[in-house]
């Protein structure tokens, strides 16, 4: 008997072009520069590319209706993205435990983790599997 999984990519033209507006600001900063540079660098992209965005968006824990602390994501895409850049040498399980917190306090299914390195722009995708 064989099993068949539905594998459904969440968000893959918005996923797209967000990965090439990052590259597109890595081939023109390169590397080195601090990631508030990149994080302006985007938003400008993105607003070429005409996708609506919002920078350092305020994400509330709550408990029990209270709130008890709060996060700020790099960017929250269309409204369906949460999107966290990173300038690191190489990539890291904390940042994506990062932004799956991210995901679950804003209640989002996906998160893009960028990462801008010496070698270029890697990524991750980050499902929050608690919404469906």
């Amino acid at each position: 008997m064989q099993i068949q999984l539905e594998q459904k990519i969440i968000f893959p033209e918005l996923s797209y072009k967000i990965v090439g507006a990052a590259f597109d600001v890595f081939n023109e900063l390169g590397w080195g520069l601090p990631e508030k540079d990149y994080q302006l660098a985007l938003s400008k992209e993105l607003q070429i590319l005409q996708i609506k965005h919002v920078r350092e968006v305020y994400l509330p824990v709550n408990y029990k209706g209270s709130n008890i602390g709060k996060y700020f994501a790099d960017f929250l895409v269309d409204n369906k993205i949460i999107l966290e850049l990173k300038v690191v040498s190489r990539l890291g399980y904390t940042h994506a435990r990062q932004l799956l917190t991210y995901l679950k306090s804003a209640g989002f299914k996906l998160g893009i983790l960028l990462y801008f390195t010496k070698d270029g722009v890697k990524y991750r995708r980050v499902l929050n599997a608690e919404v469906k």
